[in-house]
């Protein structure tokens, strides 16, 4: 369990931050950029769930997974580590088996959505955005250090998520703002 007795400690003051190893890295780093996108993500979806979302029970689990991403992407990955907490397949499947669920009653889609509707909607879709940041992240640290494939495809899975919760949360698509291609362009 995490025991958090004081909420500032001035170690970050010169720009340099503890990862979960206790190892040393600046502030700047792709980890830290990686796992600050993913919380910055969960609040996003504490702001969705706020709004008053229908996927509340979903979306709580998602924001408790996010913290599980968020320890794995704190912690590099080493040969023979002790154990560790690392985002498992079955999360991912967690996602995926949400998905096929939310999809399986709504209108193909036959235009590009503008991010809107609904403000639960809405807020799902801006979600989904830091959800794709996060992910670009994630994988610009896989480019450099090795990331576990579960949390890129977590990331990717749960964009996705949010994308067919957004618009189940816009009376199942009936409210989607559809993009009308060229439609400013004609305008004098």
């Amino acid at each position: 369990m995490v025991a958090l007795s004081k909420l500032y400690t001035k170690t970050g003051d010169g720009g340099m931050t503890r990862l979960g190893d206790m190892s040393q890295v600046p502030k700047t780093s792709a980890r830290i950029a990686a796992y600050g996108c993913v919380d910055e993500l969960n609040s996003v979806l504490g702001l969705a769930r706020a709004s008053g979302t229908q996927h509340d029970k979903v979306l709580a689990r998602v924001q408790n997974d996010l913290f599980d991403v968020g320890a794995d992407l704190c912690v590099p990955q080493a040969d023979g580590e002790e154990e560790r907490l690392r985002v498992q397949p079955q999360q991912v499947l967690f996602l995926e088996q949400q998905i096929d669920q939310l999809t399986r009653d709504l209108a193909p889609l036959r235009s590009f959505i503008l991010p809107g509707g609904q403000l639960p909607a809405a807020w799902l879709h801006l979600a989904r955005t830091v959800c794709r940041r996060a992910e670009r992240a994630a994988w610009q640290l896989a480019e450099q250090e090795p990331v576990g494939q579960p949390v890129l495809q977590y990331l990717n899975r749960l964009s996705d998520l949010l994308f067919a919760m957004a618009r189940v949360a816009n009376d199942g698509g009936k409210a989607d703002v559809l993009w009308k291609p060229g439609e400013g362009a004609a305008d004098e």
